[in-house]
């Protein structure tokens, strides 16, 4: 079975719906600090703690998708989505919410099952741009959920945005039922032999590593930026609210129209490259958001080159790592995301401390080493790549 655009462009949808639940929470840490009587760096604890559940969900659950019905895990995973969001939402305390962040996260990975899916049912030589089309909205998504949620947290308060999310995945169960195509499996062992897979293909492939640990380094940055952003915007001289800081996230979104196009380079063959350039110009934002302490237009800047590099780097090292195992496309997305979203629930914690010893500056330069680690993986990876390639040739 073929995927028509439609399909495709209905996948993009449900994605982006989805993983916003990871966001809401992010542009609502004043208003939550301020229900609770804690500090906004307490209150940040909930957005590194869903993207830690985000990861642990995608390491444990996600390789099922190799053993079991897709469809069925899809819909199943969404319904528990929908469980979680209501218990944030109807949360009495702070730790009743950082209980209820974590199973958002763990939840919310039905993007990396309809991912994997998408790319099984299309055609090899179409693959990267349906890729990049799905990961188009997924970053719409990322990125427009926090504007969404600034709005509604500024009129409603914050428990409206989860009661909102609860209603949206409630719809999304209904019509990915009736849209969604079946897609059996090929893994035939137990559970226990699929978790322990995803060890044998780290260990065994050098090219899903590379692209893993280089994500991870990427994603650090995208969450400590995003994180503290709203402590940023919050102070002096901004003072902003929380409708006002959420939309920045339109200015990120705007970026994602280059997936697609990112996609394409993957499937002629360049998907190596736009990683390199990603990197780079992920390094260029944080060169300019420590100018831009003061600066709107040099944050929207910043947001634009971080968001179009991210797109390079992830959507080129997706499309590399779906290429390498076709049977094992959950396990190899498994491992690739999972530590991806640990890089990103990793990077925001180290925002959150880098915003304790120095604010704004001290998480721009934490980040420009981040960056710095992740060209120095491309470049040391590109350099084992080139002795193999000559000697093959010698001996040959």
């Amino acid at each position: 079975m073929n995927l028509s655009n439609t399909k495709v462009l209905f996948m993009a949808a449900c994605t982006g719906l989805i993983v916003a639940n990871l966001y809401y929470c992010q542009p609502l840490i004043v208003l939550i600090a301020q229900e609770f009587k804690i500090t906004e760096t307490n209150a940040g604890t909930i957005a590194y703690l869903t993207q830690a559940g985000y990861a642990i969900g995608l390491f444990f659950m996600v390789p099922l998708g190799d053993k079991i019905e897709r469809k069925k895990q899809i819909l199943i995973t969404t319904f528990a989505s929908i469980i979680a969001l209501i218990i944030a939402a109807t949360a009495k305390s702070f730790l009743i919410l950082e209980i209820a962040s974590f199973l958002i996260g763990a939840t919310s990975i039905v993007p990396q099952l309809i991912l994997p899916l998408a790319a099984s049912l299309s055609q090899p030589e179409k693959r990267g741009k349906v890729v990049g089309t799905i990961m188009s909205g997924l970053l719409v998504g990322i990125l427009l959920s926090r504007t969404l949620s600034g709005f509604i947290g500024e009129i409603w308060g914050w428990r409206s945005m989860f009661w909102i999310a609860a209603g949206i995945c409630l719809l999304l169960f209904f019509v990915i039922q009736k849209q969604f195509p079946y897609n059996k499996p090929d893994f035939q062992g137990s559970y226990g032999k699929l978790i322990q897979s995803l060890f044998t293909l780290i260990k065994t492939q050098p090219l899903l590593r590379e692209a893993t640990l280089i994500n991870m380094f990427c994603f650090a940055q995208f969450g400590a930026f995003w994180t503290t952003m709203v402590l940023l915007l919050s102070e002096e001289p901004f003072e902003f609210n929380t409708a006002t800081i959420g939309l920045f996230g339109i200015i990120g979104a705007s970026g994602a129209l280059a997936a697609p196009l990112v996609g394409k380079l993957g499937d002629k063959g360049n998907s190596r490259v736009a990683v390199g350039y990603g990197c780079l110009l992920m390094l260029m934002s944080f060169i300019v958001f420590y100018f831009s302490a003061s600066s709107v237009i040099g944050i929207i800047v910043g947001i634009v080159l971080i968001d179009i590099g991210l797109q390079g780097v992830h959507i080129s090292n997706q499309t590399r790592v779906y290429s390498i195992l076709p049977e094992a496309r959950n396990r190899m997305n498994t491992v690739y995301m999972s530590f991806s979203f640990l890089g990103t629930a990793l990077g925001s914690a180290y925002g959150l401390l880098l915003w304790k010893i120095g604010e704004w500056q001290a998480v721009t330069l934490g980040c420009m080493l981040l960056a710095a680690f992740a060209l120095i993986v491309y470049a040391a990876t590109y350099q084992s790549k080139s002795k193999k390639l000559k000697a093959e040739s010698v001996k040959n």
